[in-house]
């Protein structure tokens, strides 16, 4: 085994293991990197017994949001060697290129702000609940009191690794829930979470916090690891950031006492209304706030558009106005800041096919770019998208010019996360609808990897909710239960 490989350390719950004996291939630049064998460490990995998560309840709110404020300072690039060389691996293993790469490293301690943390426990779940019992007294049977708190659980993360904030959000969310935490890091970003767990335990080694955080790599799909810790004794939750095949392989392991958690990927859409040509002035404004939807991120995320649906007209005047819009969108999306998007490093080889293809069928569409890395507008000039749509990517877009909006709500389903959407008030016309067939978000258009106001939504779930055990204690008027005991009760709906 080459000494010069990138290696990946083991972390369990504040030790580092180094023992390096497999080697593993990254994705897309070929990286390979070594890393210790998870499955002589499965008995340690999994927390023995839920009781030993007291620890982090005997830790008040505020001091658990003191330790987060305090991990993001010491996370500030510059300063920290660990985020260097997650930065460096990712260089050549994300789908970002550098200067956007380099912006989302920049960024990330801010997410541990104090103000974050508590934004996050109010919005997701309410501090109250996350910080000791809460009355929860109905009036419907008299003489009896409930109270619901939120508890921690043991989980497994299984994150994705398009964007290293992945990991950032599941630090946070594994502290404010006082959860024990193992991340599964992916090939192509094993040193991010990595990078948080190290900084705690140098931080502070034995607060319960960086107590309660693992990090390990290990090939999904691996029966030695996953058998062992996808147990109901073991764990509680798993958490999973994956694709079809990956979530169906972890249904195999899913019985009575584990719930599962997914946040699959999703594609996301546009609907821009005719109100879009109204004149000169307002068509270009359209045009960069779409660009930023498909541009942001290099079209990485879930959020990034990537099929635009626009009220045109199918008409030969109609589809020359959506390809009017398209050629300004391309033009836009050219000038979009380094730190926002750039040309794709790697371009999607498959793709470049593709677009050279409907090139050439010139009587079904128009488009621009393409040639290079440096994205494209494909529009069509019928009422359909192209047939490989659910592949776009490396800021490649579809205008699909429509005559009425009824197109574009059918084509939303439960894979639609978010849509954006012109104008504001098409937005709230169309919300209730977009719901029904399935949409998860609606945002203005040019929003929808910047507004970040209901994130504690996610796929149309409570995603830290969801993480927690919702604990309920009831307490009833012992003359009104012995009543019950001793007679007749009378019927009650329940």
């Amino acid at each position: 085994m080459s000494n010069n490989l990138m290696t990946v350390p083991l972390i369990i719950r504040g030790k580092l293991i180094e023992n390096y004996e497999l080697e593993f291939g990254g994705r897309n630049g070929g990286v390979v990197f070594t890393a210790p064998d998870v499955s002589k460490y499965v008995s340690e990995l999994t927390l023995s017994a839920p009781s030993k998560l007291a620890d982090l309840y005997s830790l008040k709110f505020a001091e658990i949001a003191d330790y987060l404020a305090e991990l993001g300072e010491r996370l500030v690039f510059e300063r920290n060697e660990y985020m260097q060389a997650a930065f460096e691996l990712g260089r050549s293993t994300s789908g970002l290129s550098e200067s956007l790469l380099r912006e989302r490293f920049a960024l990330m301690p801010r997410m541990f702000s104090r103000e974050e943390a508590y934004h996050t426990a109010e919005r997701s779940c309410g501090l109250d609940f996350l910080e000791g019992w809460v009355d929860q007294t109905g009036s419907r049977q008299p003489g009896t009191s409930g109270f619901v708190r939120a508890f921690g659980a043991r989980a497994v993360h299984i994150i994705a690794g398009n964007v290293p904030e992945v990991s950032a959000i599941t630090v946070l969310r594994n502290a404010i829930t006082r959860s024990d935490g193992i991340i599964k890091t992916p090939s192509n970003d094993p040193l991010t979470a990595a990078a948080f767990a190290r900084t705690m335990i140098e931080m502070a080694p034995d607060h319960p916090l960086s107590k309660h955080i693992s990090v390990a790599y290990w090939k999904g799909g691996d029966e030695s690891v996953e058998q062992a810790i996808y147990d109901p004794r073991r764990i509680e939750k798993i958490i999973a950031w994956g694709g079809f095949n990956s979530i169906k392989h972890i249904t195999r392991y899913l019985q009575p006492g584990i719930d599962l958690v997914t946040l699959d990927p999703k594609l996301s859409s546009t609907i821009i209304g005719k109100e879009a040509f109204v004149d000169g002035d307002t068509l270009a404004s359209v045009a960069r706030r779409l660009a930023l939807d498909i541009g942001y991120f290099n079209q990485e995320a879930c959020t990034s558009a990537r099929v635009v649906y626009v009220e045109s007209g199918t008409d030969e005047e109609g589809v020359a106005r959506c390809a009017r819009l398209g050629e300004l969108t391309f033009e836009a999306l050219q000038n979009l800041p380094e730190n926002v998007s750039t040309p794709h490093k790697d371009f999607d080889r498959e793709l470049k096919e593709e677009i050279d293809n409907v090139r050439m069928l010139d009587d079904d569409y128009t488009v621009y770019g393409g040639r290079g890395s440096e994205g494209a507008i494909i529009v069509s000039h019928e009422a359909e998208p192209v047939d490989f749509s659910r592949r776009l990517t490396c800021r490649v877009a579809n205008l699909v010019p429509i005559d009425d909006l009824d197109t574009a709500i059918r084509s939303v389903n439960a894979y639609t996360q978010t849509i954006g959407i012109f104008p504001e008030g098409l937005k709230h016309e169309l919300r209730d609808r977009l719901a029904f067939q399935g949409a998860q978000r609606l945002v203005s258009l040019g929003g929808a990897s910047l507004l970040k106001g209901g994130t504690q939504r996610q796929d149309g779930i409570e995603t830290v909710r969801r993480m927690c055990r919702w604990i309920v204690d009831e307490t009833g008027d012992s003359a009104y239960l012995e009543n019950y005991a001793n007679s007749e009760p009378v019927a009650e709906n329940v």
